[in-house]
């Protein structure tokens, strides 16, 4: 990334996607070989305003992306030695420039941190990366006989899919349970599958291809231990689990872990309890997902500086757009036709989110969670659409 910022003439972070104007942002910039200048520059240019900020190395390498409610405040924080993260003092001995863009509001400026964090990858951000910490994809699928199984890509063929969920060995951990509960077989794709029912010109005698037949967490499907309608049944069940609408598996868990306990089989109790813990993890993943996908739609009305006050257009938990406070004729037929577009369409709560959007989804959630009070500047399209009416009439 050598010779990514050129620094003459005009340059910027890019488009912003949710920007009503439609306009390029400018980019301010400072330089200095020194702390003392980069500080002093920020001092005399940086104002108290929301937006999102670039470190840039010696070598025009854009090393890390910020945002912050107050640009001057959090880029001078970077300059005290005694107070600040360990972290911020590393990005500041590889900084050569500090380039900043301003934001109509705090939101704005999580919403495009987000947006820059993904469109130039900077080396020492974490969050936000689409490689870092990237979740994956709960499916049920690959015939003759089908199963559970992680991945980033879900396959077209797939039966169902779900997610995506945070990856990592807990998401493995409650897979292997979740197969291991239903029977359902978990061996390589090469293996050779024959059902009960199904005819064999010369019947043979198979060994399993592991031990789980033996052991009793799988229905056998590799050496026709089950009919095609007994495996497909146990298909079914995993799916209802998965998408929430049969949650009998928790509750016969618990009862059995209850009952080993007080037979003073701990061994097994434990066995049940790790079980128990692995699906309800994956359940609450899951079902906190649906919940916010299943969020009607509204809007968010967010005060800025500088008349840049917005209305942000807010369905199945995403920005589907910005439009600003409308407040001539114009901009009000405009927003009652956009606000109306997204009132029309209807929420589906066990849709499979593209993992590119999912991380704005989680952000907008956890955004709402710190901020509660926020929750008051929401309206529904409704009543947003009556208040443009009203405008209208006013005007």
């Amino acid at each position: 990334m050598e010779g990514l910022f050129p620094f003459q003439g005009t340059w910027s972070f890019g488009p912003n996607h949710l920007d009503p104007s439609d306009a390029t942002p400018v980019l301010v910039r400072v330089c200095g070989t020194r702390r003392l200048s980069l500080r002093t520059q920020v001092r005399e240019h940086c104002p108290r305003r929301p937006g999102v900020y670039g470190m840039v190395s010696r070598k025009g390498e854009l090393i890390y992306i910020g945002k912050a409610k107050c640009l001057r405040a959090r880029l001078l924080s970077y300059f005290r030695t005694k107070s600040r993260d360990p972290k911020a003092g590393r990005i500041l001995e590889r900084t050569k420039f500090l380039v900043w863009e301003y934001a109509p509001n705090e939101f704005a400026a999580l919403l495009r941190e987000l947006e820059l964090i993904r469109r130039w990858r900077p080396r020492l951000n974490v969050q936000g990366q689409p490689g870092r910490r990237r979740p994956i994809f709960l499916c049920l699928g690959r015939q003759p006989a089908p199963y559970a199984f992680l991945t980033r890509d879900p396959p077209a063929g797939a039966l169902a899919t779900f997610g995506p969920i945070p990856g990592g060995r807990s998401a493995q951990e409650a897979v292997r349970s979740l197969n291991d509960y239903f029977q359902l077989r978990d061996c390589p794709r090469a293996q050779e599958m024959i059902f009960a029912d199904q005819a064999e010109l010369f019947p043979m005698t198979r060994s399993a291809g592991c031990l789980r037949y033996e052991i009793g967490t799988c229905l056998g499907p590799c050496i026709g231990a089950c009919t095609r309608a007994e495996y497909t049944e146990q298909v079914h069940a995993a799916r209802c689990f998965l998408s929430g609408t049969n949650l009998a598996v928790l509750s016969t868990l618990e009862a059995a872990m209850t009952e080993a306990s007080a037979a003073l089989a701990f061994e097994r109790a434990a066995a049940l309890r790790d079980k128990l813990g692995r699906l309800r993890w994956l359940h609450e993943r899951l079902e906190r997902l649906r919940q916010i996908l299943a969020r009607p739609a509204f809007v968010y009305a967010v005060d800025g500086q500088q008349d840049s006050d917005r209305w942000y257009l807010i369905q199945g938990g995403n920005v589907v757009d910005c439009i600003p406070v409308p407040r001539t004729a114009q901009e009000k037929r405009a927003a009652t036709r956009r606000i109306a577009q997204v009132m029309g369409q209807k929420n589906d709560p066990l849709k499979t989110v593209p993992v590119s959007e999912m991380a704005r989804v989680l952000l907008i959630s956890a955004w709402f969670r710190r901020h509660p009070e926020e929750q008051t500047r929401i309206s529904q399209p409704k009543k947003a659409l009556a208040q443009c009416r009203r405008l209208e009439i006013a005007s």
